[in-house]
């Protein structure tokens, strides 16, 4: 009988050390465009005749190695586990719902404060989102911000907390990703709130319209909606008891946000003029001890990712300004630096962003997960 494995426990096995292969049979671009780190691809199908003896010659692995097996849903890693076993490799464990399942795996972080305020990060590992539950202990109420389309991980992680959640704050119109605000919010009874530049975005769902500097009070924590476009027009970052700024896309661990996903190609130089702004005459100007949470970390197509497990992704923003050789520039070397070289676009970010806005709506969950797959690709450059 083949044995399995989450992909949660695939996680706690990575993350503790265990001595394993893991075997991705998914074909090579696909294996090329997305895989964990350290995988090895062997393409295999159920259809296909497995050779034990073309196997082990490809990919090294011995009948007494310890194999996992991972492919896109489950299905040929599983076939090609009872084939193994038939060849006499004994120790062979399935991830059971492969790279679908991976893209759902989250760690949940705390983040440290010198208040009162509850900070929790969670991490979604395979394509790098960072949502956030801000709390009131005393009060036992909660906000969200950018919660993805998992809505149940943010409504147990507050209901085991004890907190109840009054508001779902999302940073500004996503396109790497389908955001679970309104979801969650009708889901718990919460305020779904954005940007009321959103509206200059073709948002058509109801929300709550945030002004510029606006506060929301959720418990005796003031979290404080501040336009920061340059992303896109419509992206403000949230300010939490000068405590911490969470600044969705805008600005990253060793980043900041790329500025032609809205704005288009040709445009691109507008949008970062205006990040420029955002960036050094807003967040930078706020006192260095305050704690920068971005939206996103980076993964690479690899699985590989500087992130370590357990930890927050965070930064200050006294760091950010010392610490990023792209903050230390003049307007038009950052301008230029920001446009002169453009990364691949998220895949599918039209759809996705028009999901998001409330214009389209996936067909089934299967949909939703096909147009995620993939780590995000929302930062202009790196470091």
């Amino acid at each position: 009988m083949v044995e399995t494995i989450t992909a949660t426990q695939l996680r706690d096995w990575i993350d503790g050390d265990r001595s394993f292969a893991l075997l991705d049979t998914r074909p090579e671009e696909s294996y090329d465009s997305w895989h964990i780190e350290g995988a090895i691809q062997y393409t295999y199908k159920p259809a296909f005749a497995f050779d034990a003896a073309d196997f082990r010659a490809q990919t090294g692995l011995a009948p007494d190695d310890d194999i996992v097996t991972i492919c896109a849903k489950g299905v040929s890693s599983f076939d090609i586990a009872k084939q193994l076993q038939d060849a006499e490799y004994e120790n062979v464990t399935v991830v059971e719902d492969g790279m679908e399942g991976w893209s759902e795996v989250y760690d949940i972080v705390e983040v440290p404060t010198v208040s009162d305020v509850d900070i929790v990060q969670l991490q979604r590992r395979a394509k790098g989102c960072l949502s956030y539950l801000v709390a009131d202990p005393e009060r036992e109420v909660a906000a969200v911000v950018d919660p993805t389309r998992h809505v149940e991980r943010f409504a147990s992680l507050a209901s085991d907390r004890g907190y109840s959640i009054e508001f779902v704050l999302d940073t500004h119109v996503h396109a790497d990703h389908i955001s679970g605000g309104r979801e969650l919010a009708g889901h718990v009874g919460a305020t779904y709130c954005l940007s009321a530049d959103a509206a200059d975005r073709g948002v058509t769902e109801d929300y709550r319209a945030l002004d510029r500097n606006e506060v929301v009070s959720v418990g005796e924590v003031d979290v404080k909606a501040v336009p920061t476009p340059g992303h896109t027009s419509e992206i403000v970052s949230y300010l939490v008891d000068r405590e911490a700024v969470l600044t969705g896309d805008t600005l990253f661990v060793d980043s900041v946000g790329r500025t032609e996903l809205q704005f288009g190609d040709g445009e691109a130089d507008a949008g970062a003029e205006l990040l420029y702004e955002s960036l050094h005459r807003t967040l930078l100007a706020e006192p260095d001890a305050v704690t920068v949470l971005p939206g996103h970390f980076s993964v690479g197509a690899d699985g590989t990712t500087d992130v370590i497990p357990g930890e927050p992704v965070q930064t200050t923003v006294g760091a950010a300004r010392t610490g990023l050789d792209l903050l230390t520039v003049d307007r038009e070397a950052f301008v230029r630096r920001l446009t002169e070289s453009l990364p691949e676009k998220p895949a599918n970010y039209e759809t996705i962003i028009a999901i998001n806005a409330g214009r389209e709506s996936p067909d089934d969950e299967e949909t939703s997960t096909e147009l995620e797959l993939g780590p995000n690709n929302c930062a202009a450059t790196s470091d």
